[in-house]
């Protein structure tokens, strides 16, 4: 069975935009069951042949967004990729037989901008406080020399107006991105994403979350341990316990126990179809 059709049995959406690659399912969001390697030369696909689509990048807490809102977790399901951000949907999917491994947003950030460099591709940043895009944008050119990022805009918090998003296809039509990185936070990026991919004269959107802030300095980063053991919350959630104690607090445990029932279904049914 193919995974659209597995998709369908689970009613899970799916769109004809997708990649190829397989998803698990993470609680009826189909996580792309892909390698960093594999998640640029997808991308790097999608824009040979000048198509368009959005690329997610989603651990628990989007996931568990997801549970609770049937619009968002389409969004993630009609996406040309839904990565695994987090080691838990990293253990999901491997534990459902695909070859996964984490596919974290800055890393895929500075890892794709340093392979688009011999391609030529152009970038947009959009996102971030007052002075963040325009930060990365320095900061990405000093760590990947010849990276061109076309152009930058910082958004109100709140959605656009008319004249608003007149501007900002106006810049992007002059820049002319190929990619278009989008700074939001989960799921205001995701959203925008899709609402606005047809809309603006761009090919790819990533949504990267903390990494704005991540690669200019502003949210210092986990050592490669802690990320290995699925931790990386805990420190998050010491840098910024005002803004993300109830996100962490709160989703990871009700993740852990609709995750333990998921996997606890999926083995009685095996166990008696096998009998």
């Amino acid at each position: 069975m193919d995974y659209r059709s597995l998709f369908k049995k689970l009613n899970i959406q799916t769109s004809s935009q997708q990649s190829l690659k397989p998803r698990a399912n993470v609680l009826g969001v189909g996580i792309s069951a892909i390698t960093m390697e594999e998640a640029i030369s997808e991308t790097d696909e999608l824009l040979r042949r000048n198509s368009k689509g959005y690329i997610c990048v989603t651990g628990v807490h989007g996931v568990m967004e997801a549970q609770d809102d049937a619009e968002f977790r389409r969004i993630l399901n009609e996406s040309f990729l839904t990565v695994p951000d987090g080691m838990p949907a990293v253990w999901v999917g491997r534990h459902q037989g695909f070859a996964v491994e984490r596919v974290y947003g800055p890393d895929f950030m500075r890892d794709f901008c340093r392979f688009s460099v011999a391609r030529g591709y152009r970038h947009f940043l959009y996102g971030g406080n007052d002075g963040v895009a325009e930060s990365l944008k320095a900061a990405l050119e000093r760590m990947i020399p010849g990276l061109l990022v076309a152009g930058t805009y910082t958004p109100p918090f709140r959605p656009l107006n008319a004249s608003e998003l007149k501007e900002l296809q106006s810049i992007v039509e002059r820049t002319h991105p190929d990619v278009m990185w989008i700074g939001l936070s989960t799921p205001k990026q995701e959203r925008f994403m899709a609402e606005y991919l047809h809309s603006l004269n761009v090919n790819v959107m990533v949504g990267v979350g903390a990494a704005f802030d991540i690669h200019t300095g502003r949210i210092k980063d986990a050592p490669q341990w802690i990320k290995n053991m699925g931790m990386q919350w805990l420190h998050r959630l010491a840098q910024e316990r005002k803004r993300l104690w109830r996100r962490y607090l709160v989703n990871n445990p009700r993740f852990i126990w609709k995750i333990c029932l998921q996997m606890s279904r999926s083995c009685f049914t095996s166990h008696s179809t096998a009998r």
